[in-house]
């Protein structure tokens, strides 16, 4: 007897269509309209919340918001490769338990994980604490944009570690040994060889850590304060505290747009370059 595969699909295609579809329908609808979010009779359409958007004011927080992922994201790669190629070197049993190491803190609530630091950066927190009592002034680390950078660089970093290190660990080793008969040197089969080849992880690893990085709320609410104000905090704050659900929409859609041309950027750069390497 024959099982309809298709029939298999119909309930995935259900709860997408209730709680992914339509959502996103819905912020789509509210970001083309104005009104009283308490009556959708009183709905007209409107550009005014993207126009809105496109004042100086908005526009530095979305450049503000762009420059710390991007950097929280170059900081994660020159941290994260050399670590995932480090670890993908060892012997099994070793490599396991160091990918444990950075796969266990995943375990624990984002939130919690970040309210950790608040305990290490304040005022009064564990370094400050050792600061003193080495003799020196307590120092400003919390509340600034290097603190929420901690805290991207904390939270995203395994994103980026987890995907090189699994290509790495995937690469054909009968490439790094011809490259050797071939008289390349460590450094040049690196060049050649290895970091092409890697160089899908690496576009990978980019688009997990810069996506959560740009549209992130709670590092920057907690670790930022009110100082650092990213486009994440203005959504929330539109949804939250100030009601305004179309400009908030509208904000969300230019965000996703943002994100959708990023990763159509990253994955033509990975397409052409997937599988590249050699020795001339």
């Amino acid at each position: 007897m024959k099982t309809n595969s298709k029939g298999i699909a119909y309930p995935y295609l259900i709860w997408m269509l209730i709680f992914t579809v339509i959502p996103l329908l819905l912020v789509l609808y509210f970001s083309f309209t104005v009104g009283d979010i308490r009556d959708f009779s009183e709905f007209e359409f409107s550009l005014e919340n993207f126009k809105r958007f496109f004042t100086p004011i908005y526009i530095k927080v979305l450049l503000r918001s762009i420059n710390l992922a991007l950097i929280s994201t170059i900081i994660c790669l020159l941290l994260g490769y050399p670590m995932a190629y480090i670890i993908s070197k060892e012997k099994p049993k070793k490599r396991n338990i160091m990918i444990l190491m950075f796969v266990i803190p995943m375990w624990m609530n984002f939130l919690l994980r970040t309210y950790a630091w608040l305990t290490l950066l304040g005022k009064n927190g564990l370094i400050n604490h050792i600061i003193i009592k080495l003799g020196f002034q307590p120092l400003n680390l919390i509340y600034n944009d290097l603190a929420v950078l901690l805290g991207m660089v904390y939270n995203f970093l395994p994103f980026m570690v987890l995907p090189i290190f699994s290509v790495l660990t995937k690469m054909d080793k009968g490439l790094i040994e011809a490259a050797e008969d071939l008289g390349a040197n460590k450094m040049t089969i690196f060049k050649r060889v290895i970091f092409p080849l890697s160089l899908p992880g690496v576009i990978t690893g980019i688009t997990m850590v810069f996506i959560p990085a740009v549209s992130t709320f709670v590092i920057s609410s907690l670790l930022g304060g009110n100082k650092t104000n990213l486009i994440g905090n203005l959504v929330e704050q539109q949804f939250r505290y100030t009601g305004d659900w179309h400009f908030g929409s509208s904000m969300s859609i230019i965000l996703m747009v943002f994100i959708l041309i990023t990763m159509a950027i990253t994955s033509k750069f990975d397409k052409e370059k997937e599988g590249g390497g050699g020795l001339w």
